[in-house]
């Protein structure tokens, strides 16, 4: 997937990403690829294609390569990992657009990048400059307690974060093409994205079992569309990809969220806040590949140096607890 490139002073056309259209030469202000109309089956089809690989948040063009090195399927460009964004408090906003440029253009895979929840603004100028998908993130800082962006309304696809089933499907009905769980990120601690992985497989397995009446009932609990749930017991599953996150630090780590049903990882400080980034990646990756053997895993989790320090999300106060900022 190429990347897009700035246009200088002779103005030549930009070279497009995957889904667009190159900008003609001469047409002042259009630095970005003009977009394609993005159909749902192209929007899930692109998350498919992630499918059993490993998503690493990286900050500058330097870790996109070590992750691109090291396998990573796509990049997600932030300012600050997490773990840094939690420590740091106040307000935490889309990435500076020229960071995102400059981490597209370091890298051939997929480039991701966080809106706040609701900035549908955000998300129009991450739109424009050519990301590959858009994270509506808890991560950040909600700018709307209310609404969730609309994201039938944009070409790039989105990802959305969930706590069980009636998150998913209610961010799937919006238009999410890809799901994934959202623990407690910036932890290092894997217990929430365990928690939140269980929910939802144990409220499909109960979809999966009830019948017209019951399901009706369960669309009403779940505060969800009855045409998804019915979509879920037909199909057994999630009607999207569903990737597992937060607070996701070792390949132990990875490989048990494999084991659970996960289709593939989002890593976010649990590699650059470690002794060797390098290393760690490369196991992540390896971990994910080979989920369901322990002796490949026991092989490549020695020797990558001390993990990210991290801290108990028990610990956390229900004010600092990210994944409680939407439903």
């Amino acid at each position: 997937m190429a990347s897009d490139k700035l246009v200088g002073e002779a103005r030549e056309p930009v070279p497009a990403r995957a889904g667009q259209e190159p900008v003609p030469a001469g047409e002042p202000g259009r630095e970005a690829a003009r977009p394609l109309r993005g159909t749902w089956a192209l929007k899930t089809g692109l998350a498919r294609m992630l499918k059993g690989g490993v998503i690493m948040d990286v900050t500058t063009p330097e870790q996109a390569r070590i992750a691109e090195e090291a396998g990573a399927v796509a990049v997600m460009a932030l300012e600050r990992v997490p773990a840094d964004i939690r420590a740091a408090g106040g307000v935490a906003r889309m990435a500076d657009p020229d960071r995102i440029r400059a981490i597209m253009e370091a890298v051939t895979i997929p480039v991701m990048a966080k809106c706040r929840i609701g900035h549908f603004v955000e998300a129009q100028i991450l739109e424009a400059l050519g990301v590959d998908f858009i994270d509506e993130s808890e991560v950040l800082t909600p700018a709307d307690d209310r609404f969730h962006i609309d994201k039938h309304a944009f070409t790039v696809p989105f990802v959305c974060g969930a706590r069980d089933l009636g998150e998913a499907l209610r961010r799937i009905a919006e238009g999410a093409a890809m799901i994934r769980t959202k623990g407690e990120p910036g932890t290092g601690d894997v217990a929430e994205a365990v928690r939140h992985m269980r929910r939802m497989n144990e409220q499909i397995r109960q979809a999966c079992a009830a019948g017209e009446e019951e399901l009706v009932a369960l669309a009403r609990d779940l505060g969800a569309p009855v045409e998804l749930l019915q979509e879920v017991r037909r199909l057994g599953r999630l009607p999207v990809v569903n990737f597992a996150a937060g607070g996701i630090a070792t390949p132990a780590d990875a490989a048990l969220m494999m084991q659970l049903g996960a289709d593939g990882v989002f890593v976010g400080s649990g590699i650059f806040k470690s002794e060797n980034p390098a290393a760690r990646a490369r196991a992540i990756v390896e971990a994910v590949a080979h989920y369901d053997d322990p002796a490949w895993l026991a092989r490549i989790s020695g020797g990558l140096g001390e993990a990210m320090a991290g801290v108990a999300a028990s610990s956390l106060a229900a004010d600092q607890r990210m994944q409680q900022r939407s439903a």
